[in-house]
């Protein structure tokens, strides 16, 4: 019998997942409901009768607004048990291992192939149980949808049992990716079937990918235009939206925008906006030239960079630095990575390339764009991560250039044939 310990990869790799415990999920399932449904104005609007699903198994496919959306989807379908699949590096963070654990959450390496995970949904679904899925891989960005990650349609038409849906609306303007502040007003979820067996048996799976794009689409900007909602920000609706608006649209400069309080402003040509309870951008003055909302002002950084790569000789540096998940000790004070090393990331249409040190060593990352749709971010948008060779790793980057990062690389595999498609 082999002797040697278990490192903290192997064991969560050897895991066999099962149904969360029944007096654990419920009684964690409506202490958040107690907690959050009234302080952060949740109404939930059923187009379907849950008893109706109550003995099979099925699998619920949601928007991925923010890091609440745990809390406004479990409670929606309580006192069903919903098995999550969450991403495999939160697995690392001390404050979320137990819990996880206890809940049988199911790991996914994001935006990469994960059999461990297919096999464990089997097992669950093979035994009755409810798997909940957040198609994007990760939280909105920029307050609308990410694609859905590759293979979802194929995904569904495997499994072949019914799909329910949840679509969150307010979620993001609640928890914005640039700040990690609450800010109370309203979030929507409408809580419907999406596809049966029959359907799932005769569509194709790029015509069940269409349709579960269609049923999850939200742009939460454009959504509270008509819902008229005030989020409470406590005079910071600014506060580091540049990490996201980084671009000024008046001047063209790069990094020069600055979110402070209830003002977003370029400090080259004083370019800017309030941001008020609505989240409405109200120019400065008469001269400032501000987009219609801060998810049209990110789509149009999107496709500035798109163009900027069809230029010969495009390319794109950061130094960063690199951090790896633990082998042996999981990770305290909410952090995201043990920090291994630094050096200088790089993009261009080859690729996305780093050359620096790893525990004192050199190292180097070289990964083409076909296999590097997007970057994964689980707290906020001050670093980025992906995997390479089956392993997490995770870029800090010098400036406050992420979203750059994130447009430029996920435009580069589009423009490189990779099949992870544009909304």
């Amino acid at each position: 019998m082999d002797s040697k310990k278990r490192n903290l990869r192997e064991k969560l790799r050897a895991r066999k997942i099962g149904r969360p415990p029944l007096v654990p999920y419920l009684a964690l399932g409506y202490i958040w409901k107690l907690l959050f449904e009234k302080k952060l104005n949740v109404h939930y609007n059923y187009k379907i009768d849950l008893k109706d699903y109550r003995k099979g198994p099925y699998i619920v496919v949601s928007n991925h607004a923010s890091r609440l959306d745990y809390i406004y989807t479990g409670c929606a379908f309580l006192p069903y048990r919903l098995n999550y699949v969450a991403g495999y590096n939160e697995f690392f963070r001390s404050h979320l291992a137990f819990i996880f654990r206890m809940l049988q959450i199911i790991p996914k390496k994001n935006f990469t192939p994960d059999l461990y995970t297919i096999k464990e949904m089997h097992r669950i679904i093979d035994r009755g149980g409810k798997v909940i899925i957040f198609p994007e891989g990760m939280s909105s960005i920029g307050g609308g949808n990410q694609p859905c990650a590759i293979g979802s349609g194929k995904m569904l038409k495997h499994f072949g049992v019914p799909v329910l849906v949840t679509k969150i609306s307010g979620g993001y303007l609640t928890n914005t990716k640039y700040c990690l502040d609450e800010r109370h007003g309203k979030v929507e979820v409408v809580i419907d079937k999406l596809f049966g067996p029959e359907d799932l048996a005769k569509m194709t799976e790029e015509q069940i990918e269409d349709r579960l794009h269609a049923a999850i689409r939200n742009d939460d900007y454009a959504w509270n235009k008509a819902a008229r909602v005030k989020f409470d920000g406590k005079g910071r609706m600014a506060h580091n939206m540049h990490h996201l608006l980084y671009w000024c649209p008046k001047c063209g400069a790069e990094f020069a925008m600055r979110g402070s309080g209830d003002v977003i402003e370029c400090r080259a040509c004083g370019n800017g906006a309030t941001v008020n309870d609505y989240y409405d951008l109200i120019p400065l003055d008469d001269t400032c030239v501000i987009p219609e909302t801060p998810k049209v002002w990110f789509d149009m950084e999107r496709k500035k960079e798109c163009g900027e790569l069809l230029k010969e000789g495009y390319e794109l540096r950061e130094n960063v630095k690199l951090g790896v998940l633990p082998g042996e000790e999981l990770l305290k004070d909410q952090k995201t990575s043990e920090i291994v090393g630094a050096g200088q990331l790089r993009l261009d249409r080859r690729g996305l390339h780093y050359e620096g040190t790893r525990d004192g060593r050199h190292f180097e990352i070289h990964m083409p764009p076909v296999l590097l749709p997007t970057y994964g971010m689980c707290t906020d948008v001050t670093f980025f991560s992906t995997y390479y060779r089956d392993e997490y790793f995770e870029f800090i980057p010098e400036r406050e250039s992420t979203a750059k990062w994130l447009l430029a690389t996920e435009e580069n595999h589009r423009l490189s044939g990779g099949k992870w498609r544009a909304l």
